[in-house]
């Protein structure tokens, strides 16, 4: 006699009166609303992905921004150098759907400030700044998500344009099994300031899963992933189960479009209702960097 397995995975609904996740829901593993339901019995557990982008789906803000902060509370990095990384970032955030050539170039210019640095250097000092800055920064809703996925028995993946040296220890902070993300040149030890690949950017993400379900046997039908970026459609379409997470207007419209789910863990009502544009978002980055830069400018001639 035959028996057929079956595979449920409870989601939490989110309360729009507090913004936070509660009760919890069951859906079929692979029956996303906006597709077909995959054909044939579920797989295993281990053979489920949950792929989370970081900036702004994991973390508040963008984890490489964080990251600079500290090493300019350091003084690793002067405010000039803070002022011009918070302008390759904000390019980065506004023409991120451009060509792979451009990403890469404004990528390079982002993480310029590490170039000629010692690789172990960076790490520790990174891990440190996690602990001081970014941990605080962690979306609580979306950490709960993975969790949840963990404790399902699911694969749990970041995948983000960030540096693979943050996005590994930020997924090892949460108890994940791992990230995809940017990974830069290195020579004897040494950040060359050169990208070995393309970013880890919009398209060139569902290429990175794709290749890492070969890998690891994961069954991407099956599997999940949330993004608050319209830049990561491509992404979200490789698995049968994409859900938005505090999306951009872009993005929560072709979500609602798709019949897929949002969640949204921002307080701003305004903002909760209608999502931050990359451009807004660009400019308050490029804002602040230089406010810092002209603040420690001002503190140095006192």
């Amino acid at each position: 006699m035959s028996t057929t397995r079956e595979s449920i995975f409870l989601l939490p609904s989110l309360c729009n009166q507090c913004g936070t996740l509660h009760a919890q829901y069951p859906i079929n593993v692979g029956s996303n609303p906006g597709q077909s339901s995959a054909i044939g019995a579920p797989p295993e557990p281990q053979n489920i992905g949950a792929f989370f982008d970081i900036d702004n789906t994991i973390m508040r803000g963008a984890s490489i921004y964080h990251l600079a902060r500290g090493l300019f509370a350091r003084k690793i990095l002067s405010a000039t150098d803070l002022a011009n990384f918070a302008i390759a970032q904000g390019k980065f955030l506004t023409y991120g759907s451009e060509n792979l050539s451009d990403m890469a170039r404004i990528t390079e210019n982002a993480l310029s400030f590490v170039t000629g640095r010692n690789v172990d250097e960076v790490t520790a000092l990174s891990e440190d700044i996690y602990d001081e800055i970014m941990a605080d920064k962690v979306w609580p809703g979306t950490v709960q998500l993975a969790h949840m996925h963990r404790a399902a028995g699911h694969q749990v993946w970041l995948v983000s344009a960030a540096p693979i040296e943050l996005a590994n220890i930020i997924a090892n902070k949460l108890g994940l099994s791992g990230a995809i993300a940017t990974v830069s040149e290195i020579e004897n030890g040494i950040y060359t300031g050169r990208l070995k690949n393309p970013p880890m950017h919009g398209e060139q993400k569902a290429l990175a899963v794709a290749q890492l379900a070969r890998e690891h046997d994961l069954v991407l039908d099956h599997s999940f992933a949330y993004s608050d970026s319209s830049n990561d459609i491509p992404l979200l379409n490789s698995v049968g189960n994409p859900t938005a997470i505090n999306p951009d207007s872009s993005l929560r419209t072709y979500a609602n479009e798709h019949g897929w789910p949002v969640h949204d863990f921002r307080r701003q009502r305004l903002v909760k209702r209608y999502g931050i544009p990359a451009g807004a978002t660009a400019i308050a980055l490029v804002g602040a960097g230089a406010g810092l830069a002209i603040a420690a400018t001002r503190r140095s001639r006192a």
